[in-house]
């Protein structure tokens, strides 16, 4: 008799703890796990600042873009990089070249959001190899809305947004996806007459196919107007002619180096200049 009064007793006891764990669950009193894609923030934000971009640029001759990357968790840095950027209203948008994150966590991406909202011009962010991380191209997805190659025009240039982390799939995807730069030769060509490739890994990274660098420089010379190419994930200021053909390559420096560069463009060329904060 003890015996069985003991047992209903832990019968018992062990039915009132799983209803307390699920009456806590549904309160949100246990901590999901940190790649859950649980997204809480903004969305499709490259939707809605591309359209920004190309309704008051479409008319334009010379724009100024400011060109950022490799954000990380240097969340300091970045805080004062939006400040520098908001005080400068030359600028016309902001192109982040991705590693938005540093492990592709749902909370870094709800931290970055938290910066990057307090940008006062629009804004698009790439995927970098770090945001792939966990669940993290996911959230991504979730947060910007956006295939991880996208395009838009501004001031009849247009700039082409290409998924180059090719690591992140262990070679097993078209990355870099040539189907869709050559969908974009042709997708509103009279709209455009000048190009800029930006990208988050450069050929000759640990990150993009080098098996395909080759042709991936053809191709991207069969555009019209290519000025330049424009990279993140090396976190390093540095220009170069990466194929020797005069195609210029630009790496944007990583927050924590406290710099990034304006790009002007106009119908004869470009410019540009790096700015310390």
């Amino acid at each position: 008799m003890r015996h069985n009064r003991i047992t209903a007793l832990l019968r018992l006891t062990t039915l009132c703890l799983l209803a307390f764990s699920l009456v806590a669950c549904d309160k949100g009193m246990f901590e999901v796990h940190p790649y859950d894609s649980n997204y809480k923030g903004g969305t499709n934000l490259n939707v809605t600042n591309i359209s920004r971009i190309e309704e008051r640029l479409r008319n334009r001759d010379t724009i100024r873009v400011a060109f950022i990357s490799d954000t990380h968790l240097w969340h300091k840095e970045f805080k004062e990089e939006v400040k520098s950027i908001n005080a400068n209203d030359s600028i016309d948008f902001v192109v982040h070249c991705g590693d938005f994150t540093d492990t592709g966590t749902t909370r870094e991406f709800e931290w970055g959001y938290d910066i990057l909202k307090k940008l006062n011009k629009p804004y698009v962010v790439l995927i970098g190899n770090h945001d792939f991380l966990g669940t993290g191209d996911q959230v991504w997805k979730k947060m910007f809305g956006t295939d991880l190659d996208f395009s838009f025009i501004a001031a009849r240039i247009k700039f082409i947004c290409v998924n180059t982390n090719a690591t992140e799939y262990d070679y097993m995807a078209a990355v870099p996806n040539f189907d869709y730069m050559q969908q974009q030769f042709h997708a509103d060509s009279a709209a455009f007459d000048r190009t800029v490739f930006v990208m988050h890994a450069c050929p000759g990274s640990d990150q993009f196919n080098n098996n395909v660098k080759g042709m991936f420089d053809y191709v991207i010379k069969l555009f019209p107007g290519l000025q330049c190419c424009i990279y993140g994930h090396d976190h390093s200021r540095t220009e170069s002619d990466i194929f020797n053909d005069g195609v210029m390559w630009y790496g944007i420096d990583a927050a924590v180096h406290r710099n990034y560069q304006i790009f002007t463009f106009t119908p004869k060329g470009y410019s540009y200049e790096t700015v310390q904060y």
